[in-house]
């Protein structure tokens, strides 16, 4: 028997009416597009949150790449980076430790001496929020708080703090140095533990408070594409800069981090994925009661010279089928939905929200944009899709291995006699 002929009458099992057997194998589908649309989307709202988590410390905290100069090698210009095409900006920053003091309190702090043109790169400013005062540090001794941290030690636009650093003395002794500065402005990076930790200002301002000997000094990098070049970029620097220098990418960074964030992501994709091998368990007991339900129409193919080897084909197909038939509508709608995921979590925030309401609770907040994202980036990694698709319709294949492997032994005599 021919393959094609083998695959319409698999197709006619599929799409026949039920009592030919077509409801097991369309419950079976069912199974499976049910189970795909939970994973499509786990999928994109893990690989969106992964993405915006990740682009809001690489913009606001790390950089893209990090330039150490620890032997004193010499100094670092964007002259040395002409050849770099996907080259976006270069910032030098000094980040120590000290205690701010306020009104109300005093709280420690990681002190960031940035030059100024890094909070205005176009991606600092899309995650930075300016909640009170300005962004501009025009002077040495202007600041930029935290939302959390000001509010702790009761911090106000356009009234003095005092930061607290120590500094080492020609005979090697720590000694405290408190000095004052303006608050110039309350910012917001979207987390609450960055907020409650960040002093910003200028690196000349940093110049005065961190003593080099206890802070890190460093060049912060950007780059067009941090995901896809970012170490062929560090590699090409290092190159350019030679010895003495030492360039870290963002992923070295924060490597354990992201691969935390990677491994939660196998993690819920793993447990996602036994939902479809328990689906595909389904297409075995379909197309086992296929085969019992269809057993004269294997009699008759025996008859007219079918052997066990197409006969089993046919029953494949048909397993091959149901998988696709519910692998490629479940993915759609699940892609659907991740899609627009954003609306659905506003949307049953306000439900959830008027039921609160009903029993004096407060406003419920899927989303915490104090400790999440406001709202989730939409990142839909086609390659994964594809693989998830395939890794379906293979279990579907290969659970109809058995029952198929029994219809292609049958042998038809026993089979003509019975009917």
């Amino acid at each position: 028997m021919r393959g094609g002929a083998e695959f319409f009458i698999a197709l006619r099992y599929l799409l026949g009416r039920a009592r030919e057997g077509g409801r097991y194998l369309k419950g079976a589908a069912m199974g499976i597009a049910l189970s795909l649309i939970p994973i499509m989307v786990t999928l994109i709202v893990a690989d969106g949150m992964i993405r915006g988590i990740t682009d809001r410390y690489l913009e606001l905290g790390t950089g893209h790449l990090r330039i150490y100069d620890y032997l004193n090698a010499g100094e670092v210009s964007p002259e040395n980076f002409r050849e770099f095409l996907n080259f976006r900006g270069i910032w030098r920053e000094r980040q120590g430790l000290g205690i701010v003091m306020g009104g109300k309190g005093k709280a420690g702090a990681t002190i960031r001496a940035v030059e100024s043109g890094f909070w205005t790169d176009p991606g600092s400013a899309l995650f930075l929020k300016t909640l009170e005062g300005s962004t501009e540090l025009e002077e040495p001794d202007q600041v930029l708080l935290g939302e959390e941290l000001a509010r702790s030690i009761g911090a106000e636009v356009g009234k003095r703090v005092y930061i607290m650093s120590i500094r080492v003395s020609p005979s090697g002794q720590s000694i405290p140095r408190t000095l004052p500065y303006t608050v110039q402005g309350i910012v917001s990076s979207g987390y609450r533990e960055l907020d409650a930790l960040w002093c910003l200002m200028s690196y000349e301002g940093g110049g005065r408070i961190l003593d080099p000997e206890l802070s890190s000094d460093y060049l912060t990098v950007k780059i067009d594409d941090p995901y896809d070049k970012a170490e062929e970029t560090a590699r090409l620097i290092r190159r350019a800069l030679g010895p003495g220098f030492a360039v870290y990418s963002w992923k070295d960074l924060q490597r354990s981090q992201y691969s935390s964030y990677e491994s939660t992501r196998q993690l819920l994709l793993f447990i996602m994925a036994l939902i479809v091998v328990v689906a595909a368990v389904n297409v075995s007991s379909a197309t086992s009661m296929l085969v019992f339900e269809r057993q004269r129409d294997i009699a008759v193919l025996k008859a007219a010279g079918a052997g066990p080897a197409s006969t089993t084909r046919i029953f494949l197909c048909a397993g091959f089928l149901t998988g696709l038939a519910g692998a490629i509508p479940g993915a759609l709608l699940g892609l659907l939905i991740g899609f627009f995921i954003n609306p659905l979590i506003r949307g049953l925030e306000h439900v959830l929200s008027f039921f609160s309401g009903l029993f004096r609770g407060g406003e419920v907040k899927i989303l915490d944009p104090g400790y999440y994202l406001e709202k989730i980036p939409v990142i839909i990694h086609w390659k994964t899709v594809f693989l998830i698709l395939l890794f379906t319709v293979l279990c579907s294949v290969l659970a109809s291995w058995a029952p198929s492997r029994r219809a292609g032994k049958i042998k038809p005599i026993e089979l003509l006699r019975k009917f």
